[in-house]
């Protein structure tokens, strides 16, 4: 199912998916087949339910949405290559954005594409044993799709019903009958899926657990997120990796800490690039190519060019000072999601710098001067990377993240990357149990929770001083460790919002996006093109705040 517009500007949705991968049949249809003919044989319905889930790759992964996911935050802000500073640092955001067009047109056709299966699986002649499957995977999908709207955008339009043909009004519908929904789908997926399913990238029923204990959080139900978190905790199909730098590896990429994640294929023509003749609706750069964003212009340096390993550096975003100084020196995830080190690949290079001597050297810290003068390399320290207030110096160079490079891309500018994309891991369930528990009043537990995870990170030796207790749990410091075990992984956003810190962390810790920061960028502004195309024009407005 596609959504797209008629010559009129008017929102038009054609539900006849033929394909897994999101291949259309528009206006015209030579086949004579429709939705009704297709979708009520057994082999039919699969592919709407493939391309239900194909629509996860419009969001996770993608540019558009680490933009609207991960900046705008206390610990990401714009480097030199940003290209949309207005998500970043909400410099003249508005409707015309051109991401939050593109994930509004994707996620409303992702819904409608789950309203019109469950309308419809009863007649799809689905085995007794499959028929529950398939709806519990359609109402979870439902629940993600809508879990992603209300919480980007508030309370705008919201339908149960599969929507065909000409549609020219919008209603606006509170965030309460979102999550009512949310919350029953979710439920239902609970108690449909199974425990495992044969095909890697389905849901089931721990992954349906996990993201029901995260809606819980989000809704102040604090027990109810506690008991589904511990569910999930409690399932020995799930575990932490024993070192955190090895989730990132691309070897394992089927990593037990992974609850629920979005799979790209290792055969790049399999996945999501726009094709003119096999895929027009497709993404324009395709696969995951978040390995292209955080990562700092590295060749032009001295000693350096581009290669595979060291990545295609798109240099369109960096750390906040402050997210680098949150970890501690005992901490190895810093280590496990940054790099700092630059080495010589070049066959011109400084003099006495060999092939594989450090070339650059990039750091947080402050290297003296009378050091760096003794050294072949080129160092860019931290008080070159950022000024005295903590606004970024130097958008070229810092330390980047390396939690989504892929050194198996065929070629050097390759963009797409078959790394799978984890959607929800384990250590964010430990995480939603410690916030819960401290938001019960239980602290103690709370840090137990806590230092599970931080006994993992710690490096040899420092797994004392990396313990937390009781009188440090606070929800400031829950969101501190969220940033050090989650950063980059399209969470930090929601979480801002979730716990109403958004503003204030902002004017705290990210001076260079709290110049344009207000109250009302707690919600995205609803795409113009949406408004331009609805009749009902006096019922549904922009969001508050936004032209």
């Amino acid at each position: 199912m596609k959504a797209f517009f008629t010559k009129k500007g008017v929102l038009t949705l054609s539900l006849l998916t033929l394909f897994s991968c999101d291949k259309t049949l528009e206006e015209y249809n030579p086949s004579g087949l429709t939705a009704d003919t297709v979708y009520t044989t057994p082999e039919g319905f699969e592919t709407l339910v493939n391309a239900a889930y194909s629509y996860q790759r419009w969001w996770y992964g993608k540019e558009e949405a680490h933009n609207i996911a991960e900046m705008g935050t206390d610990i990401w802000t714009s480097a030199s290559g940003d290209t949309d500073r207005g998500l970043s640092q909400y410099l003249n955001l508005q409707g015309t954005n051109t991401y939050l067009a593109t994930e509004w047109r994707e996620l409303y056709a992702a819904v409608n594409l789950c309203n019109g299966g469950l309308a419809r699986i009863d007649k799809a002649g689905l085995s007794a044993t499959l028929r529950p499957i398939r709806e519990g995977e359609l109402r979870f999908l439902r629940a993600f799709y809508y879990w992603h709207i209300v919480e980007t955008w508030g309370g705008v339009h919201f339908t149960t019903e599969e929507t065909s043909g000409v549609v020219s009004t919008a209603n606006r519908t509170p965030e309460s009958t979102f999550y009512e929904l949310i919350i029953s789908d979710l439920l239902a997926a609970v108690d449909k899926l199974p425990a495992t399913q044969p095909q890697y990238g389905k849901v089931t029923k721990g992954a349906a657990q996990a993201f029901l204990a995260r809606i819980y959080l989000t809704r102040g139900m604090n027990q109810e997120a506690l008991t589904m978190a511990q569910a999930v905790i409690a399932n020995t199909a799930y575990r932490l990796e024993p070192n955190y730098a090895d989730l990132w590896k691309m070897s394992n990429l089927k990593t037990r800490e992974a609850i629920y994640v979005v799979d790209y294929s290792s055969n790049l023509a399999l996945n999501d690039l726009a094709n003119t003749t096999f895929n027009p609706y497709g993404h324009g750069r395709g696969g995951n190519n978040a390995h292209l964003l955080y990562i700092m212009k590295y060749d032009d340096r001295p000693g350096m060019v581009r290669d595979i390993p060291n990545g295609r550096p798109f240099n369109r975003y960096m750390p906040t000072r402050f997210l680098l100084d949150l970890y501690s020196t005992n901490d190895a995830r810093y280590e496990g999601s940054f790099n700092e080190v630059w080495y010589a690949n070049s066959t011109t290079r400084p003099a006495g710098m060999a092939l594989g001597d450090t070339a650059v050297y990039c750091t947080r810290r402050e290297v003296p001067d009378a050091y760096e003068a003794t050294r072949k390399y080129q160092t860019v320290d931290r008080s070159k990377i950022y000024n005295a207030n903590g606004t970024v110096k130097d958008g070229l160079r810092y330390p980047s993240l390396t939690k989504f490079m892929d050194p198996t891309r065929p070629s050097l500018n390759e963009a797409q990357s078959a790394r799978d994309v984890f959607v929800i891991r384990l250590a964010e369930v430990y995480l939603i149990a410690a916030e819960a528990q401290l938001k019960l009043g239980n602290t103690q537990a709370a840090a137990d929770y806590v230092n599970v995870l931080r006994t993992r990170a710690a490096k040899p030796g420092r797994a004392a001083a990396m313990q937390v207790n009781a009188a440090q749990m606070s929800l400031d410091f829950m969101l501190d460790e969220r940033a050090r075990e989650l950063a980059g992984e399209q969470l930090r956003w929601f979480d801002l919002k979730r716990t109403g810190k958004l503003v204030d962390r902002i004017k705290l810790y990210s001076p260079d996006n709290a110049v344009n920061i207000q109250s009302y960028h707690t919600l995205r502004p609803i795409p113009q093109t949406q408004l331009d195309a609805v009749t009902n024009k006096s019922e549904f407005t922009q969001n508050l705040g936004y032209q």
